[in-house]
């Protein structure tokens, strides 16, 4: 029908044509193009107008193009421009297009494909229907196929028929019900068997029931000209009268989709189409249709073989003409080069010449192996013998080391006599084996001979890098002295063939200058002057360039592994060797220190005399104090007591008191070198004068004392701290201490010895750097079962109450911080847990420097974690590894120190490495964050507070007792 019959078609107030119908209505789809009568002579003529004006001059498709866009063809009947969409792309130049407000599709170049405007991206006029609810039988025969079509154009043949719109597909499909009056054609159709019903969806396509509106064309926005539309044919036969068919208004139907179809007498021929119509010659005109597309497919193919080969043959012509004028060129070059050839030679000959030289004056001799050689030779000829008395020395000593034990652990004076005879022996056997290895090592000759192989294995190892494990080390020196004579021979040669050559080319260059001295008598022949120096100039260039190639051109893999072999067998020669004289070198030092110190006390013992004397005048001078306080306390009682007696009397306590503490500094001192003698030369100290305390004093790590005692003390209790344990404050020498009493009993006894002399020991190790609450002395009650702990007392210096009263600022917070993380360090490093780490235990000192103070020695480590967690605003925060039940580790410590930041804003990044990866994280890598490592920083000291402040401290001191009320009542009160 296409481009010959129009079909009329109604709704409710408009009457449309049909513009385009593809397939036939028998097939049960249609493509169908329609408009309003009354603007088809306006709205159709505008879009041919506009893309007429504007497709000529818009650009042609290129690259992919989209499949859902709508372009521009040019349709090769009338070769007009329409909308079209690209269905297909068949090859780089043709494309597949449907054009969308007709419904035929052909197939174009993409030069005759081209972009539009916006304003003509409206949808598609051609819409596609199909008869609601039938589908042609499978197996229908031909016959029956024709006869049905027929049927059908009986049914519709100059007839008003109703197309009730009931689904539209997703793919825009609209499926309708086609009604003349009040019979149903597809209802016919299938009665008489052409067609069968069929369920069709109605509700998974999106179906819809409305109102073609044609404003939804988007025609409207445009607004060029109208020219005349003059090569179109017949353009009259579009004008139909508004609002009529065939003469009669069409009835109102008040808003329901309702579309009527007349058939004209136009359309017969092609509804009534049994008489000259078949599949057969419909099929037959496919394939027609077909074979001209594959025609036109291979003729299109062929042009583009041909353009092809067109293509090749100029680009080989291109090629032939650069390859003529590169001949051209070469044959100038070659010309020209033949005309400077002995010039270039001779100066490309005099290069190699200069680098042989520079080669020889850098003696390059790796490549022989010739350091290798050296170093084997330093290592063989200097080599250090394991001196003779070694052995008998590491003998004896091992035996006195022995005897050393056996006395240490002795616990029967008899047999500790025997033991101490035996070994006096051995120490007089080791006196005399020392001598005697000490005359035999040159200790001169151990530190040179250290430093020359310190030296070669540097060198060597910057040359030759890392080293690795060898095997067969004779098999591998063998192999390298070989290889390095194989080589050494072929260098010899090559140096000399080359020093012949140069030879040959001086005297040519003397016979060449008398030749051509014109006032030189000699007659020589030119044939034998010049005759051969092509060969001599050849001869020359091949020995200098082996020479290069043997001095500068790198090892093969063989000549590698030879190297390498020797290099590590070399460096493990070197490094045994070393290690040898550091063992000479730590014995022959061990062997001075033994004779120096062994010669005070070779043939004497020491006594505890000097002890005992100290602790018989501590013992009257406590006696004196005992007196003298029981002498004030009566003075003070009396009723006419005379206050410059009772003052006196204080003077003379005072300086008793500091006259006892000075003699227990001396005992200390005293006990501390007999420690000294115990632990080195006489283990029999403690067996012989149990009396004394020694090993009582060693045990407890210098500690523990017994002449301190609590009555000597003038102690003054706090009441205020003693929640836990009973807390007294007394002055020792001017400084402030705090004594804490622990209650024990035979078990904890030893316990809490044991546990405050580890504590006591990481703090010696570094003591102010510790970064710990130092302990003064432990001493027992001998009248009641308690321990008595001796710490410095820093009043009001806590955590907690200098932030309660005057807040630390960031850089001061910092710096008190990073000495708390030196205490956690140290007590880690020592394999301490604290386990009582809060802002109650953590003291600032002078606003510069934090300490951790020590803990609570009765207790165990998971004991002190249960009752010490940390408390922030009403909050218990305890580590999740304490939570889940499990043992306290150096990672609850660092919890609780995270804790302690909570109200610094700085540190939010050392915050959450403490949170979430304590496991992994250590006091050492604390110490190394960020926030600590800033600048020093001069400290201005504090003025004293004058008169105006005097409201500011009495704010701060009523602060402060609000706190101090909350330390006393809560678990985590004061716990040092």
């Amino acid at each position: 029908l296409w481009g010959r019959d129009r079909i009329f078609l109604t709704t409710a107030n408009h009457e449309y044509y049909l513009l385009s119908c593809r397939s036939n209505l028998w097939q049960f789809n249609t493509f169908i193009s329609c408009f309003p009568s009354d603007s088809i002579n306006c709205d159709i003529v505008k879009i041919g107008c506009v893309l007429a004006e504007v497709c000529p001059q818009s650009n042609s498709v290129f690259g992919n193009p989209d499949l859902n866009k709508i372009y521009a063809g040019l349709f090769s009947e009338d070769k007009c421009w329409y909308r079209c969409k690209v269905q297909k792309v068949i090859s780089d130049e043709k494309c597949l297009v449907r054009y969308v407000d007709y419904g035929n599709t052909e197939i174009l170049n993409r030069s005759e494909i081209v972009e539009i405007p916006l304003n003509l991206q409206f949808p598609d006029v051609a819409k596609k229907y199909r008869l609601w609810g039938l589908q042609i039988p499978s197996g229908q025969e031909v016959t029956q196929f024709d006869q049905g079509r027929s049927f059908l154009g009986s049914l519709i043949f100059e007839k008003e028929i109703k197309m009730r719109h009931k689904v539209t597909y997703q793919d825009g499909t609209i499926v309708a019900q086609a009604e003349y009056g009040n019979v149903d054609i597809g209802e016919e159709v299938a009665k008489k068997g052409y067609a069968e019903k069929c369920k069709l969806p109605s509700s998974n396509n999106a179906p819809e029931e409305k109102k073609m509106d044609p404003g939804q064309l988007g025609i409207g926005n445009l607004k060029s000209p109208i020219p005349l539309w003059g090569h179109r044919p017949n353009p009259s036969a579009f004008a139909r009268p508004k609002g009529r068919f065939n003469g009669r208004m069409v009835p109102d139907l008040k808003g329901k989709t309702l579309v009527g179809v007349v058939f004209p007498k136009s359309a017969v021929g092609d509804f009534n189409l049994g008489s000259n119509v078949s599949l057969e010659k419909i099929k037959q005109d496919q394939k027609l249709i077909e074979e001209n597309e594959k025609l036109k497919s291979e003729k299109e193919d062929l042009l583009e073989s041909y353009r092809e080969l067109e293509l090749k043959v100029e680009q080989t012509s291109l090629e032939l003409q650069r390859a003529k004028a590169t001949s051209v060129e070469l044959t100038k070059h070659l010309e020209n080069t033949l005309h400077r050839h002995i010039g270039t030679r001779m100066k490309s000959l005099a290069a190699k010449v200069e680098i042989v030289k520079e080669v020889r004056r850098a003696n390059v001799n790796v490549c022989c192996g010739d350091d290798l050689s050296d170093a084997v030779k330093v290592v063989a000829e200097g080599h250090l013998v394991t001196p003779s008395s070694l052995d008998e020395l590491e003998k004896i000593w091992e035996e006195y080391n022995l005897a050393q034990e056996k006395i240490q652990i002795c616990q029967n004076v008899n047999e500790g006599d025997i033991l101490i005879a035996k070994r006096n022996e051995v120490r007089q056997k080791l006196y005399t084996a020392v001598e005697v290895f000490i005359v035999e090592v040159d200790e001169l000759s151990l530190n040179k001979r250290l430093k020359t192989l310190q030296e070669l294995s540097a060198s060597l190892e910057a040359v030759y890098g890392q080293t690795r494990e060898v095997t067969n080390a004779e098999e591998i020196l063998q192999k390298f002295y070989e290889w390095k004579h194989g080589k050494r021979e072929e260098f010899n040669r090559v140096r000399t063939e080359t020093e012949a050559s140069l030879q040959l080319l001086t005297e040519w260059f003397n016979s060449t200058i008398k030749f051509f001295d014109l006032n030189d008598e000699e007659s020589l022949n030119s044939e034998e002057v010049i005759g051969n120096v092509d060969e001599i100039l050849e001869k020359i260039e091949s020995d200098v360039c082996k020479e290069l190639e043997i001095s500068l051109v790198e090892q093969c893999d063989v000549d590698k592994e030879i190297i390498l072999n020797t290099y590590n067998e070399v460096l493990r020669k070197i490094r045994s060797e070393e290690r040898l004289i550091t063992v000479v070198q730590a014995k022959y030092k061990a062997s001075i220190e033994f004779k120096k110190q062994i010669m005070e006390w070779l043939n004497k013992r020491p006594n505890v005399d000097h002890l005992l004397s100290i602790k018989k005048t501590l013992k009257g001078l406590k006696a004196q104090l005992r007196w003298k306080l029981v002498e004030k306390n009566n003075l003070e009682e009396a009723d006419d007591c005379d206050e410059s007696e009772i003052e006196k009397v204080k003077e003379e306590i005072i300086q008793l008191r500091h006259c006892v503490f000075e003699k227990i500094y001396h005992e200390q001192e005293e006990y501390e070198e007999l420690t000294s003698l115990v632990q080195t030369w006489f283990p029999e100290l403690p067996l012989l004068h149990p009396g004394a305390g020694i090993l009582r004093y060693m045990n407890s790590g210098g500690i523990l004392t017994v002449s301190l005692e609590r009555d000597i003390l003038d102690a003054e209790p706090m009441k205020e701290l003693s929640s836990k344990r009973p807390l007294v404050c007394s002055e020792v020498d001017g400084q402030k201490v705090l004594l804490k009493g622990y209650s024990v009993d035979m078990n904890t006894e030893a316990t809490v010895i044991q546990r405050a002399a580890r504590y006591h020991k990481a703090w010696r190790e570094s003591k102010e750097e510790s970064g710990l609450l130092p302990l003064m002395f432990l001493f027992l009650c001998k009248s009641d079962p308690l321990a008595y702990l001796m710490v410095p007392y820093y009043p009001r210096a806590s955590l907690g109450a200098v932030q309660a009263s005057t807040p630390l600022s960031a850089e001061e917070a910092l710096k008190v911080m990073k000495g708390v993380a030196h205490g956690l360090r140290t007590l880690h490093k020592a394999d301490i847990i604290h386990g009582s780490l809060h802002h109650n235990n953590v003291f600032v000192l002078n606003r510069e420097r934090g300490i951790v103070g020590d803990f609570d020695f009765t207790k165990s480590v998971s004991q002190r974690t249960a009752m010490n967690s940390v408390v922030i605003g009403g909050l218990n925060l305890m580590s999740p590894e304490l939570k889940a039940g499990q043992p306290p580790s150096p990672a609850s410590d660092l919890y609780a120190y995270g804790c302690l930041f909570l109200w610094d804003d700085d540190v939010k990044t050392l915050l959450s490495s403490l949170i979430y990866c304590r496991n992994s994280m250590t006091a050492e890598q604390v110490l190394n964050a960020e926030c600590f490592l800033l600048p020093k920083i001069t400290l201005i000291a504090y003025p004293e507070k004058d008169y105006e402040c005097e409201e500011k401290e009495e704010l701060e001191e009523k602060h402060l007792d609000m706190y101090e009320e909350k330390a006393k009542n809560s678990e985590d009160s004061f716990d040092q």
